[in-house]
């Protein structure tokens, strides 16, 4: 919680800061100007950035030393967005709606637990006996994010855009993949895919914390989750963080 909180008030602190910097470049006659209704922005076809789709990088924060991830591990999420500008300021706004995130975290030659009847979770390393080349932990979460956001021109949808908030989510569904059954020289033994789904170990709901930057309909996010990835006694306290590619529109 401690997290959340000072994540969210440096969050805030930046969009602030960066939408007075923005603001401050109007001319000083513009600012004497009293408004008219030509200066009072036509919101009425503006893009409002309904759909947002999110490709990135994922890792593991707290990760131990004796579990090894690799290759590219990746985060997916797509959101339909309800954005309702503030009437003193079009270029502030409150944005919310459902969508699905869904994290993949891949392991070498590792054996990941995820149907054991077992106290813990068992990430095992596998290389010295046969063994799956590639496994695949995926999860895959509703989620209903809340996003305070900036725009610089907000009847384009073009210029500076600045978002933060967070997300709620549960849990819809955990699985692994695993493929390329081989021996300790690498060998292949037997080449097929063992897919296992069990939400067992894992938390059911998680809290995330999230940011944007970016032109247009083009912007980098990060993300980082409050809560961890496996429920209390059951594994590592593992908690994901991701950075990448957001596109928005309509």
């Amino acid at each position: 919680m401690k997290k959340f909180i000072l994540f969210s008030l440096a969050a805030l602190a930046f969009i602030n800061v960066s939408a007075q910097t923005v603001d401050s470049v109007i001319t000083a006659e513009s600012v004497k100007a009293p408004k008219t209704k030509k200066d009072i922005p036509n919101l009425a076809n503006r893009a409002n950035d309904h759909l947002v789709f999110q490709v990135g990088y994922t890792g593991w924060a707290g990760i131990p030393d004796t579990i090894t991830t690799s290759g590219f591990s990746k985060s997916i999420n797509i959101y339909l967005m309800y954005d309702f500008p503030f009437k003193n300021n079009p270029k502030l706004s409150m944005a919310f709606g459902p969508g699905f995130g869904s994290d993949h975290i891949l392991f070498s030659k590792t054996y990941v637990g995820i149907k054991d009847q077992t106290s813990t979770m068992a990430f095992t390393d596998m290389s010295d006996t046969n063994h799956f080349k590639k496994t695949k932990l995926a999860t895959v979460f509703l989620e209903a994010p809340i996003e305070f956001r900036y725009s610089a021109n907000p009847e384009t949808g073009k210029g500076l855009k600045l978002a933060v908030g967070v997300k709620v989510g549960t849990l819809l569904n955990a699985h692994t993949r695993s493929s390329d059954y081989e021996d300790k020289s690498g060998n292949t033994i037997n080449n097929y895919v063992m897919k296992e789904s069990s939400k067992r170990f894992f938390n059911k709901q998680r809290l995330s914390g999230m940011v944007r930057v970016g032109y247009g309909n083009v912007s980098l996010y990060g993300s980082y989750q409050f809560t961890p990835v496996l429920r209390d006694g059951f594994g590592p306290q593992v908690r994901p963080f991701s950075f990448g590619l957001t596109l928005s529109g309509l």
